[in-house]
């Protein structure tokens, strides 16, 4: 999803570079734009490394690109944290003196803001006539808190803490549809071992099987990540969310089925390795003596786990499994359609890949196929914006 965080000058500031952070770690391709005088309170180095992105204040720069209405258009959401007196003032008034400005008036994205101020300035009757108006025209007011303020005083004025604008503003674009389901989701690649040093595996980072649990969780689920091999950091993004370990297909095979046992819905998104050493050395293969010799190694198949999954599925559960294929266009559609009938999974998620395509990437590009085979869906994008096409997909399933 594409968010804009706008940060306006107050000592608040702070906090938004957590909430930032968060926001990236959820998949989420975040453009931060501070006013001036909140560049006073956090560097603009600090904004670039942590949004990944280059961050500008004026209107003036990146003209070509028309990027004083270019953002807004972009949006997905927009957040204002914190947001100070005087900006929902000219919020209220439409006023488009900066970048920030501009943006605002140019998005047609939801808008959140959570205010920060003294208790008095909170209070005043232009404060609370800019907010009324703000929610009359459909702004979401995210606090503030009653607490600590600066100077020692306290009262009404806290911005909220970045944990919960994040819940907040998230739940504005994907409500809670998801609430009341249990949902499990494979991922990672699993690795067969060939000796105690090698393995048989694939280029899964985990990264759209993490991006699936972690919508999952933003829109309500309650959530069990069973995760193969996944690169180092991508599991961060589920922290918070209960996590199974799982190394050889086989282990996943047994995880999953226990996992799913109760579930609503089950999500394969890691990527099997499809062979294993038909025995595994229990000591180290070496080339002493056999140098410039070939060496064969014998293959056996391993676990089915989609298809034990659909062979065990209780009556109401949902199964999604997915088709990595270095096929395109029709030849890759019609070996997705062959998959989906030998699985007997509900839906399948199905992308090309290749050397530089699908696996360790940021960006995915999908085809969700139905039951008869028929395209339900095409997403394309971060792999969160992925997940929440498919998502929208399972509950669209659910309800046929």
């Amino acid at each position: 999803m594409f968010v804009v965080v706008g940060v306006t000058g107050g000592i608040a500031a702070y906090k938004s570079v957590h909430l930032v952070r968060l926001l990236v770690k959820a998949g989420h391709e975040v453009h931060v734009i501070p006013t001036a005088d909140a560049l006073r309170f956090v560097g603009l180095p600090t904004w670039e490394a942590i949004s990944r992105h280059a961050v500008t204040t004026s209107v003036h720069d990146d003209v070509p690109q028309v990027r004083h209405v270019a953002l807004g258009r972009q949006a997905d959401l927009v957040i204002v944290a914190p947001a100070t007196a005087d900006s929902l003032a000219k919020m209220a008034a439409g006023l488009a003196g900066d970048l920030l400005g501009t943006t605002l008036l140019a998005t047609t994205a939801p808008v959140v803001v959570a205010p920060a101020m003294h208790t008095e300035m909170w209070r005043h009757p232009a404060t609370q006539a800019n907010i009324a108006t703000l929610a009359e025209r459909g702004v979401q007011i995210a606090g503030p808190a009653d607490g600590e303020l600066t100077g020692g005083d306290s009262g009404p004025g806290r911005m909220l803490e970045p944990e919960e604008i994040v819940a907040r503003a998230l739940a504005v674009v994907h409500p809670a549809d998801l609430a009341g389901l249990r949902v499990v989701v494979s991922t990672g690649g699993t690795r067969e071992p060939i000796d105690p040093v090698r393995f048989i595996g694939n280029r899964s980072s985990g990264r759209q099987g993490v991006a699936l649990a972690r919508a999952a969780a933003d829109r309500g689920a309650d959530v069990v990540l069973v995760a193969a091999h996944t690169d180092d950091g991508v599991l961060a993004e589920a922290a918070d969310l209960p996590v199974v370990r799982a190394t050889t297909a086989a282990d996943l095979l047994t995880e999953m089925v226990d996992a799913a046992a109760d579930a609503d819905v089950v999500v394969m998104a890691a990527a099997v390795a499809d062979y294993r050493p038909a025995s595994t050395s229990d000591a180290k293969l070496t080339k002493e003596g056999s140098r410039r010799k070939a060496r064969s190694l014998a293959l056996v198949e391993t676990e089915d786990v989609l298809a034990t999954l659909a062979a065990r599925r209780r009556e109401g559960q949902t199964l999604v499994g997915f088709a990595a294929e270095t096929s395109r266009g029709d030849e890759l559609l019609a070996r997705g359609r062959r998959k989906l009938e030998r699985k007997g999974a509900d839906l399948l998620v199905v992308n090309e890949v290749g050397w530089e395509k699908g696996f360790e990437a940021s960006a995915n590009e999908v085809v969700v196929l139905g039951r008869g085979g028929q395209v339900v869906a095409e997403a394309a994008g971060t792999k969160r914006a992925v997940a929440d096409a498919v998502w929208d997909a399972v509950l669209a399933a659910r309800a046929r």
